[in-house]
């Protein structure tokens, strides 16, 4: 029997039944599948290039695109790049993607209150509005409103006149424009600056109520601030007023088969836009209605022993303590509604899927194109998520 003294050394492991050992050498064997997986796929993408003489890279963004594009708020033709054609289908993206948030939470927090109130009808509809809007393909509803804008909507020949300075047909809603004047581009930084300001207001309005127990009226003076400035600086440019109304086809002073001036806003546009907005809003709606009703029942019945009315209740108590429990769910509805933007294409909107077709089909590099769209719905994901994270983060409760 052998004796181990105090100056051997303890016995080791061997390596292969060392975990550390064997987690590490696993780990390098996946790492390194994956990387000669990668090396295969990529040599033979360049090699079948080659093969059909398609070039690799992005300098294809440089050159000419020779098609034009119908809905642009930026300045486009068809002798202008593939790069430029791309970014009008990013800021076509971003437009119907903001502009869906917002009027997704605004549909989707009215329906949401409406399906808890005491009212059987205002439940009901609103229960019938939830459950129709989600039970229906997002893609069909998109085939409907387009249906319905292109087909139930007058002849462009015999618009509906709107007061005489907008029209609607089933070519869209052409409406009237302020005429370009510097005064506009200023009043616009002027409400940025009065955002920010009502921001610090309300940052300034809370430490007061924390430190004395009163509380400045914040909502009056917003108001003023995000009316009054912009107001301010429209009079110091000397208030334009001019206005270019447009003229609908056979107007003597237009054209005989469209309309001349204005701005119109498509029929694909408002489709999506109604389609987006409603599909999403239903379940927003939906998060709404479970996160006030996880709010403990004994906050409300507190509220209302002290005399305030049920708005108030609402407004004051209920919903402040739900959105730490909406917030996370509809932010996952905001980023649905982006990436569903992409069904665009489906009804002839220029997105930027739409768009990047159109430069895939032409220059035949499939890869660049869809790393393209995939970068734009990342960096949109994420910034997003990003801008919803500290929200959430400035809402939730500080513990002491």
């Amino acid at each position: 029997m052998a004796i181990q003294t105090q100056d051997s050394a303890p016995t080791r492991a061997a390596i292969w039944n060392d975990p550390r050992a064997r987690a590490i050498f696993w780990q390098i064997v996946v790492v390194g599948l994956v990387v000669a997986g990668l090396w295969y796929l990529v040599s033979n993408v360049i090699e079948n290039r080659n093969d059909q003489g398609i070039a690799s890279g992005y300098g294809f963004l440089e050159r000419e695109a020779g098609f034009e594009i119908s809905e642009s708020i930026i300045s486009y033709g068809a002798a202008n790049t593939y790069g430029r054609a791309f970014l009008v289908g990013i800021l076509n993206t971003f437009i119907v993607g903001a502009l869906g948030i917002v009027a997704a939470t605004i549909i989707g927090t009215i329906m949401g209150i409406a399906r808890l109130s005491r009212n059987w009808l205002i439940a009901k509809v609103a229960s019938a509005y939830v459950e129709t809007v989600r039970n229906i393909p997002l893609l069909l509803q998109l085939f409907v409103w387009y249906a319905v804008i292109t087909e139930s909507m007058p002849d462009p020949r015999e618009p509906l006149s709107i007061f005489g300075v907008a029209f609607l047909s089933n070519r869209g809603f052409i409406t009237s424009v302020p005429v370009a004047d510097p005064a506009y581009l200023w009043m616009l930084i002027a409400v940025v600056v009065a955002v920010i300001g009502i921001f610090f207001l309300r940052r300034h309005a809370d430490r007061q109520q924390a430190a004395t127990g009163q509380r400045l009226p914040v909502l009056r003076w917003s108001l003023i601030i995000l009316i009054g400035l912009p107001l301010v600086v429209w009079v110091v440019f000397g208030m334009p007023t001019d206005w270019q109304v447009p003229l609908p086809p056979g107007h003597p002073d237009g054209n005989r088969f469209r309309f001349v001036g204005g701005s119109v806003i498509s029929p694909e546009f408002i489709a999506l836009f109604l389609g987006l907005s409603i599909y999403t809003a239903g379940f927003i709606a939906e998060i709404v209605r479970s996160g006030i009703q996880a709010v403990p029942w004994g906050q409300t019945e507190a509220a209302s022993a002290l005399g305030l009315r049920r708005g108030l209740v609402l407004r004051l108590v209920v919903l402040p303590q739900a959105l730490r429990i909406i917030i996370p769910p509809t932010t996952s509805q905001y980023l649905n509604l982006v990436k569903n933007s992409s069904l665009a294409v489906a009804i002839g909107y220029p997105d930027l899927v739409s768009v990047g077709n159109t430069t895939l089909n032409q220059t035949g590099q499939a890869l660049e194109a869809i790393s393209l769209f995939m970068a734009v719905y990342l960096i949109i994901s994420l910034a997003i998520s990003a801008f919803m994270n500290w929200y959430n983060t400035h809402i939730k409760l500080v513990e002491r």
